[in-house]
């Protein structure tokens, strides 16, 4: 339930929550958004519900047709999302070795400690965590439009809406990059950190390119 009052952040507040669902593949591709019902979910007028999926239309998460519908990407793109993510999450994250703090490094291992806990927690919380750990790296390189165009990629990666699972081994195996990754910011060296990033993106890529292979 959403209990900020103002128009415009009531409809940034539901903005917010439905991308947020639609990233972690908890909103499914193809599904049919009726603003009656997000209304009365989300206890938020009709106004605010059709800014954001308006918001959301824009961004190419949403279209209409004969209503709202969650959109799915083009298997195509990948190459070329990925492509995005070597170049803005790996410089960022070299930035990020220079100017995060403790707090920055004690999340992100908080983050990594929860996903550790697979065989408890589901897919879509899993998702959530690894989404909230590179957008805290980015975030940490303090450059707004770093945040901004990585907001780009993720949507068109997560966007993808095809049946693409990590195995467990896979899964766990990330993870012990991403621990990797915090090693680096936290000995604060730039290097080694974008380096670690880069190796760890280019990974995710072979995982969803083969998986894409079989489609």
């Amino acid at each position: 339930m959403i209990k900020r009052t103002g128009g415009d952040l009531l409809a940034a507040d539901v903005y917010k929550t439905l991308r947020t669902k639609i990233l972690t593949l908890e909103i499914k591709p193809r599904t049919r958004l009726v603003e009656d019902e997000i209304s009365a979910t989300l206890n938020v007028g009709r106004t605010p519900v059709r800014e954001a999926l308006l918001r959301l239309q824009g961004e190419g998460l949403v279209s209409r047709d004969r209503g709202w519908i969650v959109e799915e990407g083009d298997p195509a793109d990948v190459p070329l999302i990925f492509e995005s993510r070597l170049a803005i999450e790996s410089y960022a994250t070299r930035l990020a070795a220079d100017r995060i703090d403790a707090d920055g490094i004690g999340g992100l291992r908080d983050l990594v400690a929860r996903m550790d806990e697979l065989d408890s927690i589901t897919r879509v919380e899993l998702n959530r965590l690894n989404r909230e750990f590179h957008e805290s790296i980015v975030r940490a390189s303090k450059n707004p439009f770093f945040m901004e165009m990585y907001e780009r990629t993720q949507y068109n990666y997560w966007n993808l809406r095809l049946p693409i699972l990590f195995t467990r081994d896979q899964a766990m195996e990330s993870n012990v990059q991403h621990k990797d990754i915090i090693d680096a910011l936290e000995q604060r060296d730039g290097d080694l950190a974008e380096a670690r990033s880069r190796q760890h993106i280019e990974a995710t890529f072979r995982i969803v390119r083969d998986a894409l292979s079989g489609f």
